[in-house]
């Protein structure tokens, strides 16, 4: 699994609420919540973020409330994977249980700047930055993480292994 984008890049302790602002929780729709995902960040930076981009970010990435809407958002907006510093466990857990990979990479905003092209290996664990020509190593997902994710999430992962145990 490899995917590749530009970095929209945050500072440290982006919580919840920047990802995903209350005021806008009222509706569980989808496209909704992605179109207002980072509204803060891109008001703030006149950066608009789109499906291009991957977000990187410094520590705590996620820390705040434990809603799902915030993974969700980022996964509706369409960014394939946030690297960061490091991030909140249950905003970690609800990123992988909807299937948006993650990645923890010391000093990542300090490897990358806004615009550069990245590009991630999961099965490797290879971040490149792809306009400075580095190369960077982290963990590489675990089998059954690569699964989740590519399933588009564990309730998807969890239909398909019982589709495979008891549909012949």
């Amino acid at each position: 699994m490899r995917i590749r984008g530009k970095v929209y890049k945050c500072a440290d302790n982006i919580d919840t609420d920047v990802i995903i602002p209350a005021k806008y929780l009222n509706r569980p729709d989808e496209e909704y919540l992605a179109q207002h995902c980072l509204e803060p960040l891109v008001e703030q930076t006149g950066q608009k973020l789109t499906s291009e981009h991957i977000i990187v970010a410094g520590k705590n990435f996620g820390c705040g409330s434990s809603r799902e809407h915030a993974p969700v958002a980022i996964k509706s907006a369409g960014i394939k994977c946030v690297i960061a510093e490091s991030f909140a466990r249950i905003f970690f857990r609800n990123a992988i249980n909807i299937g948006l990979p993650l990645v923890e990479l010391k000093d990542a905003t300090k490897l990358f700047n806004f615009g550069d092209e990245v590009e991630v290996d999961f099965n490797s664990g290879s971040v490149r930055n792809v306009s400075t020509n580095n190369e960077y190593r982290t963990n590489p997902f675990p089998e059954f993480l690569q699964k989740i994710i590519s399933s588009g999430g564990l309730v998807k992962f969890v239909q398909e292994e019982l589709r495979k145990k008891y549909c012949y």
